[in-house]
């Protein structure tokens, strides 16, 4: 990753990679991640923490976008060096269903400060960044919002959502389920190993997945809390297959007795079967002096409620959107689908960014499309980009976003072929937040 910067304006955008102690440019890595956590309203993070969260990036091989004013700034005032915004890249897979990966250009730590916002830097870095990734090859972009307002002028859609749930673990608590496996307790610094993989077991069946970074298996083991420190308070257990391997793990905490009732917290629940799933929760059910769980991460299609004798155990509120999905190159993201219906669609894209605008055949066979620019055809549906981010995945009803008047049905019928046409094989869902 070369370093590279432009000028904009009265600014200069530099980009560059992560750099630990000792290697050039780690000064200007340290103050962008001093940046990234003053735009976030993070307590100001010790040097040892920051070189700590360095050394994941370079794991994760970021790349780091800080925008810099080019003027002197008044006495007292923060120093040049401190980048008045910053934009962070990598690159994962995302389960794009049946099976299927689809390598994903991944944006994160957005922000502009305060004094500096409606000069165009974030519409400047977001195009730019959009067209390179692009250019080299990326046929999807993906973030997670801080605020839903801000992306969809950039064409991102939301495509999965999420909620947070608490559950009675008291004696309602009844799960109609035959075990397949056991759990039993281990030391959380295991999942420093295990997290990863059994993570790959979850996203390889899991549409709307994308790989985890680096900082997840040292969160969830307890091995580094938020500031720095080992959380000593996670407790962590394994769900073991028929066959004996881990295929299943939670990590929760005991939130206090001066918290009533008495909870446990999900730090992360990952189970690659269903079976595991269901024997986690009755884990956590048999919990002694515990009265509740609870989760912020629990799917919205969630199948716990359903194997419950009593489903009013659980309680959700604050669902909200999650992923949200940029399609950069229509053809390669839709031929790198498979589908569960064979059929014809002739698809009409906006894109108010120019990058995947056209109108487009596809044809499903077999599962698999054939996509081509249907020149001189009307389309039979039509959106903006945003929302074929949106029903990508299956997570947003075509025919749902026709009723809004978010997208323009010309045929009857076509949103409820797109519908079947986009329909993935599991509930869309996204447990990576970056």
């Amino acid at each position: 990753m070369a370093d590279s910067q432009e000028t904009y304006g009265k600014y200069t955008i530099k980009r560059f990679a992560s750099a630990g102690a000792g290697d050039p440019g780690h000064g200007q890595a340290r103050d962008w991640v001093h940046a990234v956590g003053f735009g976030f309203h993070d307590e100001k993070r010790s040097d040892e923490l920051i070189d700590k969260i360095l050394a994941m990036y370079q794991a994760d091989n970021r790349e780091l976008t800080g925008v810099y004013v080019n003027e002197e700034p008044p006495p007292h005032a923060l120093h040049p060096g401190f980048p008045v915004a910053t934009f962070g890249t990598m690159a994962n897979k995302l389960n794009i269903g049946y099976g299927q990966e689809l390598p994903t250009h991944q944006i994160t730590a957005v922000t502009v400060r305060g004094t500096h916002r409606r000069q165009g830097i974030l519409r400047a870095l977001m195009t730019t960044d959009l067209a390179a990734a692009k250019g080299s090859g990326f046929a999807m972009a993906a973030l997670t919002a801080s605020e839903a307002s801000i992306y969809g002028r950039f064409g991102f859609g939301v495509a999965t959502f999420e909620r947070s749930i608490k559950v009675d673990t008291g004696r309602r608590f009844r799960i109609n389920h035959e075990a397949a496996g056991r759990v039993e307790i281990a030391d959380p610094k295991v999942l420093l190993s295990l997290a990863p993989e059994v993570f790959q077991q979850l996203h390889s069946r899991t549409p709307g997945s994308i790989v985890r970074q680096e900082s997840y298996r040292h969160h969830i083991s307890g091995a580094m809390n938020r500031d720095g420190s080992e959380d000593k308070a996670i407790r962590c257990a394994l769900h073991y297959g028929s066959d004996g391997t881990v295929d299943g793990y939670v990590a929760y905490k005991f939130l206090g007795w001066d918290s009533k009732p008495y909870t446990v917290e999900i730090v992360d629940l990952v189970a690659a079967t269903d079976s595991g799933y269901l024997e986690l929760w009755q884990f956590l059910g048999s919990i002694d002096l515990v009265d509740q769980g609870s989760w912020a991460d629990a799917p919205v299609a969630d199948p716990l409620g359903w194997a419950l004798d009593d489903a009013r155990c659980v309680t959700a509120s604050d669902e909200r959107d999650m992923l949200w999905l940029r399609v950069l190159d229509v053809p390669a993201a839709l031929s790198a689908r498979r589908y569960g219906t064979d059929g014809r669609l002739v698809l009409g894209v906006r894109d108010s960014l120019g990058l995947a605008e056209g109108t487009w055949e596809m044809m499903s066979d077999g599962g698999a499309v054939t996509v081509r620019e249907a020149r001189g055809e009307d389309a039979n549906l039509s959106m903006d980009v945003a929302d074929l981010g949106s029903v990508y995945l299956g997570a947003v009803n075509p025919v749902t976003l026709a009723s809004a008047g978010r997208i323009r049905e010309h045929t009857p019928g076509a949103s409820l072929a797109a519908q079947h046409l986009f329909a993935v094989e599991r509930p869309a869902h996204c447990l990576t937040h970056f």
